[in-house]
C-alpha cells in the first residue's frame, strides 16, 4: 500500500500516518517531505517546520506547543509537546450557535417493547436489583438456577440480569455525593429494558434499606397494580439455611418472569430509541472514522425525533466551548458549565487534573494528550443542538441531544447511561475492547480496519473503512443507523450479546466510605 497520510484541517501542521504499521524513515510521505524518523500508525508527522513554542495544530486547534523546533517530516510525539492549559470557565460563548435545523427524518421504525411509564425497551429481560454487595454471591448463584430451572418456561423472556454492584454498608449514606450511587442504582432499576418489573433482594442490615432506594411511587407499574415493593431479605427468620435463601428469590422471579412473558414486540417510531455514545480504547483513529461516523448517525437518530446522550467530561471538557455555544439556551449552557465546574473540583480534590484521562493505549494510538483526543471525542455527539444536561445518575426526560456528565471510566460511564434510560449503546474504539452490557446491547464500532479483520468475532461496524477509502463517513453513518434499527428489533444481536460479554456495573461514588 502507498504512504498514506491524513491531514484534517488545512491549517494543521501535523497529519497521521495511516498505513498499517505505520512507516520508515525515508519514506516519501508528500512532495517534497520525507520522514525524519520512522512513525507508527495513527501517529503524527510534522508537515512544516514548527520552531519552539509554537503551537502544534491539529483539528484546527493547538493540541499543543513545541518544546523544541520540530523539523517537517518529524514524529510529532507527546514528548515534544507542551499540553495546553485547561479553558477558563468564564466567559464562553453561551448558546451562540444555532445551527441550521435537522430536516426530520421520517418513516423509520423499530419492533420494541412497550411500557407502562411511556417507555419503551429493546430487551425483554427480568433484572434482580441488589441493595448491598453481600448479596451478590447468592444473586449470582439464583440467578443461574433461574436460567436453567425457569427460563426455558418462559421463552419470550430474553434473560436474566443480577445488578451486583460494590456499594456496600460502610459508606457516608448522607454525606454529600451520596445521592449519586442511590439514583443510580434506582434509575438502572427502572431501565426501560427491564419492563417495569423491579425485584430486590436485601440482606437486612445495610444502610440502603430497599425503601431508600425505591421509595413509594417510584415504580409506575406498581402504582398501577397497586402493589408493594418485591423485596427478599436475606437475614428474614423465615430462610433456614441457604437453600431456603435461594429457593426463595427463584420462587419470586417466577411471578415476574410470567408476567413479562406475555409481552410482544409491537412496531414503534424510531423516536423512541435512546441510544448511548461513548468510545473506550480511543486512538488517532477515532476522530477521524467511528466517532465522525457516530456523529452523522447521532444526527439522523436525532432527526427521527429519538434521544442520543453523549458523556465522559474529562473527553469533553477542552472542547466546553463548542459544548456551551451549541446549547439551545443560556440555562442549558450554564447546566453544562455547572457540571464541568463539579468536576474540576472533584478532580482538584484527589490532586490530579484532565491529564489523568489518557491511557498508555491511548498514548501507543498516537493520541499524545487529553487535548487531541477531546476533538476526536466530541464529533460523536454530531451537530445537533444540545437540549438537556443530565448529572450523574439521573434519567432522562428530554429528547434530542443530551450531555449526559459521567466520569470517561468505560464501566462507569456506561452505568450511569444504563440509568438515565439508554435502551441501546455505541461504543467505539480504536484499540480493541470486549466491553459489553448485560442490560443494554452493545455495538462496537471499530477506528481500524486492522482492529477489525483481528476482532472479526467481536466488532459488529468497521469504520476503518472510511480511513481505507472505501467508504465514506456519511456511509458508514447510514449503516449504523440501520444496524441499530435491526438491533433494537431483536432481529440482529451483537457479538457482545452472542457471547455473552457483560462488564460489571460500577456506580460512581464521590462520597466517603467510612
Amino acid at each position: 500500500m502507498k504512504p498514506l497520510i491524513i491531514q484534517i484541517n488545512p491549517q494543521d501542521n501535523v497529519a497521521i500516518i495511516a498505513n498499517d504499521g505505520g512507516l520508515l524513515a525515508g519514506t516519501e510521505v508528500g512532495v517534497g517531505l520525507i520522514l525524519r524518523d520512522s512513525v507508527p500508525q495513527g501517529h503524527k508527522v510534522a508537515l512544516v517546520d514548527i520552531p519552539s513554542d509554537a503551537p502544534v495544530l491539529r483539528y484546527g486547534i493547538p493540541i499543543g506547543y513545541a518544546l523544541k523546533e520540530i523539523p517537517a517530516g518529524s514524529w510529532v510525539h507527546e514528548r515534544l509537546l507542551k499540553m495546553p492549559a485547561a479553558r477558563d470557565l468564564d466567559n464562553l460563548p453561551m448558546a451562540t450557535v444555532t445551527p441550521n435545523p435537522l430536516p426530520p427524518l421520517e418513516g423509520y421504525s423499530f419492533e420494541g417493547y412497550r411500557n407502562a411509564d411511556g417507555s419503551v425497551g429493546t430487551r425483554n429481560l427480568l433484572a434482580i436489583t441488589t441493595t448491598v454487595q453481600c448479596v451478590a454471591g447468592v444473586v449470582d448463584l439464583a440467578v443461574h438456577r433461574i436460567k436453567q430451572e425457569l427460563l426455558p418456561q418462559f421463552p419470550h423472556v430474553d434473560d436474566v440480569v443480577g445488578l451486583e454492584h460494590a456499594y456496600g454498608c460502610g459508606v457516608a449514606i448522607d454525606a454529600e455525593g451520596a445521592e449519586i450511587p442511590i439514583r443510580t442504582l434506582r434509575n438502572i432499576s427502572l431501565n426501560p429494558n427491564f419492563g417495569g418489573e423491579v425485584m430486590v433482594v436485601s440482606l437486612g442490615c445495610e444502610k440502603l434499606q430497599p425503601e431508600r432506594l425505591m421509595p413509594a411511587g417510584s415504580i409506575p407499574i406498581n402504582d398501577q397494580r397497586g402493589e408493594a415493593l418485591d423485596v427478599v431479605c436475606l437475614q428474614n427468620e423465615a430462610h433456614v439455611g441457604f437453600m431456603s435463601m435461594l429457593a426463595s428469590i427463584v420462587e419470586q422471579a417466577r411471578q415476574h418472569l410470567e408476567r413479562l412473558n406475555k409481552r410482544r414486540r409491537e412496531t414503534v417510531p424510531a423516536s423512541e430509541l435512546v441510544v448511548g455514545v461513548q468510545c473506550g480504547g480511543s486512538d488517532a483513529f477515532s476522530g477521524l472514522t467511528a466517532n465522525p461516523a457516530v456523529g452523522f448517525c447521532s444526527d439522523l437518530l436525532v432527526r427521527t425525533g429519538a434521544s442520543v446522550m453523549f458523556s465522559e467530561v474529562t473527553e469533553v471538557r477542552d472542547a466546553i466551548d463548542q459544548l456551551t455555544a451549541r446549547a439551545v439556551n443560556s440555562q442549558v449552557a450554564q447546566a453544562i458549565v455547572d457540571q464541568m465546574a463539579w468536576y474540576d473540583s472533584y478532580l482538584a480534590r484527589g490532586r490530579v487534573d484532565r491529564s489523568a484521562n489518557t491511557t498508555p493505549g491511548n498514548k501507543r494510538g498516537g493520541l499524545s494528550n487529553i487535548v487531541e483526543k477531546a476533538m476526536g471525542s466530541i464529533v460523536k455527539s454530531g451537530t445537533a443542538p444540545i437540549q438537556a444536561v443530565l448529572a450523574p445518575g439521573e434519567r432522562l426526560k428530554q429528547k434530542g441531544l443530551t450531555f449526559a456528565a459521567t466520569p470517561a471510566s468505560d464501566f462507569i460511564c456506561g452505568t450511569l447511561q444504563v440509568a438515565a434510560g439508554m435502551n441501546l449503546h455505541i461504543f467505539t474504539t480504536g484499540r480493541g475492547t470486549p466491553y459489553g452490557l448485560a442490560p443494554v446491547p452493545v455495538v462496537k464500532v471499530a477506528t481500524r480496519t486492522d482492529l477489525a479483520r483481528r476482532w472479526h468475532d467481536l466488532i459488529d461496524i468497521n469504520a476503518g473503512r472510511i480511513a481505507d477509502g472505501q467508504k465514506s463517513i456519511d456511509e458508514v453513518g447510514w449503516e449504523l443507523f440501520h444496524y441499530l434499527l435491526d438491533v433494537a428489533s431483536g432481529r440482529k444481536k451483537t457479538y457482545a450479546e452472542q457471547w455473552k460479554l457483560h462488564n460489571a456495573l460500577v456506580l460512581f461514588n464521590p462520597a466517603p466510605v467510612t
